[in-house]
């Protein structure tokens, strides 16, 4: 059977898949169009430049690979990238990638977009009408010195502060920020508004949140200053709207916003937007809004991991001058994995209960305490959790078991763990690998062979993975 474009792209993205976490893929290769394959080159499209630049920075290796893969040693990529501008909506950038290992364009862009800047005047402006103070409504705890990087917040942490220092000179505009409740995705849309102001006190920021957005509107049309207010968000520099979900359903209120959005956009000013979805999951947009939304980075907030939960709760005991030991300050991280929000909460009641009842805080107290705090929340099954429970039941450090070491207690708990994790989780096998000691996805395809096999001919051992299992369903619950 001859191969096809799509027939070569669906194979490596099975490959792929298997090498990234289920985020990444569904980040970074999910919007990804197999175009042609012609000469042993396979062409795929991607939505911008920047994301073209994202994958050969942190995926030419394993493209490199998945090519090799599919069409051997001669095997090339080419990259169609797809721009959107507000005069131009669908033109093609091609970038021919023969074999290299450097991130630079080789090919100059065609049919570069019209310059939208180039003879058109705004009719809404007044001329004379001069800039007046404005109220940024920053935040000034919600900084980039107080917001803690991990793996979860990456992308979007390194977009917002590129666009810090260049607002409106950079891809990413719109920069949105998506991702679940108590992610962090306020303190960083305040963080970008601080640092466009620290460096650039002669801009125009402000801050403000959709439903205030809505209700200024709303009071412009009753009070017939519509007019005022439009120009009001015209003259902004940097304008950063938290929640734009909440602008579904109201099409007066998306109607003003576009005509807002497209003269910032047009005059090189930087929007910044926050929403609980992706662009392409929200409900109640205008489709001419949400194609808008798509003309810079979408850039999500994910689940942050132990570590990075670890250390969020550090940076707020030192903000705060606490200090408490480690092993509390763990027990909290592994206990409470939903969000920063229920994070930070939890120490908060374990101070305020030590300090209401004047006793001293010890991890007795802390379980307690986190106990009641998670009884009316979910509790998502972590890989980090599913450890810590196979460890404790064990008696083994959490650090043996994420070690080299061949030690046959040890190899048996951590295939245990993956096997939990692979079943309990909807974690990519490479990312339960490399969360075990950094093994690899077939190792844990064994792992869980290998625990199936022992459960079918040693009482014993099916025992204990019973009682694990109850263990960690129960406590999750």
């Amino acid at each position: 059977m001859d191969k096809t474009h799509i027939s070569v792209w669906n194979k490596c993205l099975k490959i792929i898949k298997d090498n990234v976490s289920g985020q990444n893929f569904k980040t970074w290769f999910e919007p990804i169009k197999a175009v042609r394959l012609e000469n042993q080159i396979l062409t795929i499209e991607v939505p911008s430049q920047f994301f073209y630049e994202w994958l050969e920075e942190h995926y030419l290796t394993l493209l490199k690979k998945v090519m090799r893969n599919q069409l051997g040693n001669e095997g090339r990529l080419e990259y169609s990238i797809l721009m959107e501008n507000a005069l131009s909506s669908a033109q093609q950038y091609k970038v021919k990638v023969p074999g290299r290992t450097n991130g630079e364009l080789k090919n100059a862009p065609m049919n570069m977009p019209v310059n939208i800047n180039s003879g058109i005047r705004n009719p809404f402006v007044i001329p004379g009408l001069k800039k007046v103070n404005v109220d940024s409504q920053l935040n000034a705890g919600y900084s980039f010195d107080t917001f803690v990087e991990g793996e979860c917040n990456r992308l979007a942490r390194s977009a917002g502060y590129a666009v810090a220092g260049k607002p409106g000179g950079t891809s990413f505009n719109p920069l949105l920020i998506y991702g679940s409740v108590g992610m962090g995705k306020t303190h960083l849309a305040h963080a970008i508004g601080i640092e466009i102001k620290s460096r650039n006190p002669e801009k125009t920021v402000l801050y403000v949140s959709s439903e205030k957005f809505t209700h200024q509107f709303t009071d412009a049309v009753r009070n017939n200053t519509h007019n005022d207010f439009v120009h009001f968000y015209q003259m902004i520099d940097a304008l950063i709207i938290d929640d734009i979900q909440f602008f579904a359903g109201k099409e007066k209120t998306q109607d003003v916003f576009f005509h807002i959005f497209n003269h910032l956009h047009q005059t090189g000013r930087q929007l910044v937007l926050t929403s609980d979805k992706a662009p392409v999951d929200l409900q109640g947009m205008e489709q001419r809004l949400l194609s808008r939304f798509k003309w810079g980075l979408s850039a999500d907030l994910q689940m942050p991991d132990l570590e990075t939960r670890i250390a969020i709760l550090m940076k707020k005991m030192y903000v705060d001058g606490i200090d408490l030991p480690r092993e509390i300050v763990e027990y909290i991280a592994y206990s409470i994995t939903a969000n920063v929000r229920e994070l930070e909460g939890a120490l908060i009641s374990i101070l305020a209960q030590a300090s209401l009842n004047r006793k001293a805080i010890t991890l007795e107290l802390a379980k307690s305490m986190i106990d009641k705090f998670v009884k009316n929340t979910t509790h998502e099954v972590s890989i980090d959790y599913i450890q810590k429970v196979v460890c404790d039941y064990f008696s083994l450090p959490i650090d043996l078991l994420k070690s080299k070491t061949r030690k046959r207690q040890v190899v048996q708990a951590r295939q245990i763990a993956m096997f939990f994790a692979k079943s309990m989780t909807k974690s990519s096998l490479s990312l339960i690998g490399a969360n075990c000691g950094g093994k690899d996805h077939a190792t844990v395809l064994h792992a869980c062979r290998t625990v199936n096999n022992l459960m079918d001919t040693d009482k014993k051992f099916k025992a204990n993975v019973v009682e694990l299992q109850k263990k960690i369903t129960h406590t999750s619950k």
